[in-house]
């Protein structure tokens, strides 16, 4: 049975960050790792060498998270800047926001999971808020659901 790929929309700003850190990680890192743990080895007894251990952890998270990046790259889709609508929102759109349970503006950009940061204001079209912005139009109101409780949002303004 073949297993189908679930494609990940990403921005082009998303995508570029995501190559650079698995070039990072494959070409910087992993030489700086294996520099470690030659020098950790040079301490002597293995089983006692706690900065072996820690070489050999480090390198152990460095290779997870470079099979991780190297299967995401594979099933990415980028989204075209030409496919970003500025009277609906999607992946890519730039949102401002009246948050009327705070009485606050905000300003989010909606990106794919990948590359969400909330403390940017990057806001995964998987979150709450994302699902809840996703496909409507300046001047509609939307709620979405956290913990904390229910939030009412007006969109005023869709940009690229």
């Amino acid at each position: 049975m073949q297993k189908t790929v679930k494609q990940l929309l990403i921005t082009e700003e998303g995508l570029k960050k995501m190559e650079a850190e698995f070039e990072y990680l494959k070409t910087v890192k992993r030489k700086e790792i294996i520099n470690t743990i030659g020098i950790a080895r040079a301490f002597g007894d293995l089983s006692e060498n706690s900065e072996y251990d820690e070489a050999k952890n480090e390198q152990a998270k460095v290779e997870s998270r470079i099979m991780e990046l190297e299967e995401l790259l594979k099933v990415i889709r980028v989204v075209d800047e030409s496919d970003i609508k500025t009277d609906e929102v999607s992946i890519g759109s730039k949102v401002k926001v009246h948050n009327i349970s705070h009485d606050k503006e905000i300003d989010y950009s909606i990106v794919g999971s990948t590359e969400a940061d909330p403390f940017q204001n990057k806001i995964s079209d998987e979150s709450p808020i994302g699902k809840a912005l996703i496909g409507r139009k300046k001047g509609d109101m939307t709620e979405y659901e956290t913990p904390k409780g229910k939030f009412k949002l007006e969109i005023l303004n869709i940009s690229k």
